[in-house]
Formats: structure tokens, C-alpha cells, sequence
């Protein structure tokens, strides 16, 4: 994924307005309080990806084997669905 910039508290209290405008335009941020990263700031929605991004999240998307992803399927789903009588 592509590092997101990081904001302490105090930037995030003295500069909210510019910040708060960055998010609105789609950019992220990381919080970071007293050194640690306590949470992200993302806008609530995005329609549109650039295709660097996409590109970046797929190369660092684990691989997907189908038979092992087919046993977990069956492990984790019911496999004799329910009589419609019995809800």
C-alpha cells in the first residue's frame, strides 16, 4: 500500500481546518501521539482509485490458492441449509 503521510495530535489540533480539507479532497493520514500511531484519518468515501494504488495494494495482496480457499469455504459455511419450516 502506499505509505500514508503521518500527523501528530498537535498538527492534527493546529492545523484541522487544512487537514480536514486535505481529507475531504481523498488524502489520508496516520495519527501519531507521544511517537505511536494511533489511528487513521480517511475520508468516509471514494469513488475513484488511481491505478498506481490498485497497483500497489495487488502486488502486496497475499496469493490466493482455490483449493485452499475452497476447504476453508467448506469448513466455515452450512453445508444443509435450514427447512424454511424451522425458522
Amino acid at each position: 500500500m502506499i505509505a500514508q503521510p503521518e500527523i501528530t495530535q498537535r498538527d492534527l489540533r493546529t492545523r484541522s481546518r487544512e487537514i480536514m480539507d486535505a481529507v475531504q479532497g481523498g488524502q489520508s493520514f496516520t495519527v501519531t501521539r507521544d511517537g505511536h500511531r494511533i489511528g487513521e484519518l480517511i475520508p468516509l468515501r471514494r469513488h475513484f482509485v488511481p491505478r498506481d494504488e490498485f497497483a500497489a495494494m495487488s502486488r502486496a495482496a497475499p496469493d490466493i490458492f482455490p483449493d485452499a480457499f475452497r476447504t476453508d469455504q467448506d469448513a466455515t459455511a452450512e453445508q444443509e441449509p435450514d427447512a424454511p419450516c424451522a425458522r
